[in-house]
């Protein structure tokens, strides 16, 4: 994702409502130029190419395969990965800008590109140059996209009670289990599965194997219908006797729990990312509308009620940018980012619910209604309280971290 190349990008074409023309990022003229113009770009690539197809993929429960290809063109499918594996060699800034603005036009697109980036992130820190070689450069460009196979059945926020397991077998482990709510799973074409060499060891035991789809014993299974992010595949894996060589366990054995947690810290930041641009377009829907609707002989936006919930819903999505930023840049600067990757994330998924509630109720009834999106953005935005870590387990993290910092034991 060059300069030159974004540069280069410089689309005449406007948003159908008209939206977000005028608007700036809060502190924009403090970012690089390399953000700004990544910012600019990504913005007009979703109103061009996300924003006029979101609602029909999003009804039909269509993939949107032609945009994740652009996706994988503009280098967004792995943005903080080194050039030389064919990544945009970008930081996590960049990520974070690109992130909300891919979700602002099309927040199931930007799943896919949240996966995607997560899973390279993990391949990149942990895997061998012959991992890199099979599981990084495929996957950078848009070609081939991934899963991230962690959550189960029974296990809930409990990462470590792992039920899937793996037994070595001479040069493979055979892997055995089922694997919940993964996204992208249909039409990736591998990825990355977390299984537990000994129960015993509990989290200890928790090994991260890399993986194609298309193996024996490899079952894609229930394909869930989903309140939102519905033109993306939410499915069960079963793996049975699944044969993965030894070569391909990331990390060593044992670390899986670890990997998972440090990919989780990095992915928060996406979905604080992505919330972000599901309040942003509910934002910008509500003010576009209550400036064009009338009642009472004047603009809803002329209405103090109107204006109190317009300020509040700035205000909400002003902090969690604010909150994505500064986890983004603890990140790049290698900086303890946990606690703060934990508060953006529940600021910005709360300030999505709000935000796509309070567009709904400046909407009315057209609000209720799918001619409009915001109905799609109250939809899409709950999620975002839940995956990666739910609301009330981001509130422990972050507890636990201010303890250590400020009490006395």
């Amino acid at each position: 994702l060059t300069i030159a190349f974004l540069a280069g990008q410089r689309s005449t074409r406007v948003h159908p409502l008209g939206r977000g023309t005028h608007r700036g990022i809060a502190c924009l003229s403090a970012l690089s130029e390399t953000h700004q113009i990544l910012q600019k770009t990504c913005r007009e690539f979703a109103n061009a190419e996300l924003v006029p197809k979101a609602r029909h993929h999003d009804r039909e429960q269509l993939f949107p395969a032609e945009q994740i290809r652009r996706l994988g063109e503009l280098g967004l499918l792995s943005v903080a990965v080194r050039e030389e594996y064919g990544g945009s060699g970008l930081d996590y800034q960049a990520y974070a800008i690109g992130m909300e603005e891919v979700a602002r036009g099309d927040a199931a697109v930007a799943i896919v590109m949240g996966v995607n980036n997560l899973f390279l992130g993990a391949v990149q820190q942990h895997g061998s140059e012959e991992q890199k070689q099979d599981f990084l450069v495929p996957y950078t460009q848009g070609a081939h996209i991934a899963f991230y196979a962690l959550s189960e059945p029974g296990n809930g926020s409990d990462a470590s009670a792992a039920s899937t397991t793996a037994k070595l077998d001479g040069e493979n482990y055979l892997i055995n289990g089922t694997k919940a709510w993964i996204s992208n799973s249909k039409e990736a074409s591998g990825g990355l599965v977390f299984a537990t060499v000994d129960k015993s060891l509990r989290h200890k035991g928790i090994t991260a194997f890399l993986t194609e789809k298309e193996v024996p014993g490899l079952t894609i299974a229930k394909k869930e219908s989903k309140m939102g992010m519905r033109a993306t595949s939410t499915c069960q894996l079963v793996l049975e006797d699944v044969q993965v060589p030894r070569s391909r366990v990331l990390g060593r054995p044992g670390d899986g729990f670890k990997i998972a947690m440090q990919s989780l810290d990095c992915g928060r930041i996406g979905i604080a990312a992505q919330a972000t641009g599901i309040a942003q377009a509910a934002l910008e829907l509500a003010v576009d509308y209550s400036q064009k609707r009338m009642a009472f002989g004047r603009q809803l936006a002329r209405m103090q009620l109107i204006q109190q919930k317009l300020a509040d819903m700035a205000s909400r999505v002003e902090a969690s940018r604010l909150l994505t930023w500064r986890a983004a840049w603890l990140k790049d600067n290698g900086l303890p980012f946990t606690k703060e990757a934990a508060m953006a994330k529940l600021h910005a998924s709360e300030a999505a619910t709000y935000c796509s509630h309070q567009c709904i109720q400046v909407l009315g009834g057209m609000g209720y209604t799918t001619d409009l999106p915001a109905e799609l953005y109250y939809r899409n935005a709950r999620v975002t309280e839940i995956y990666e870590g739910t609301s009330e387990i981001q509130r422990i993290v972050i507890a636990n971290a201010v303890l250590r910092e400020l009490g006395s034991d």
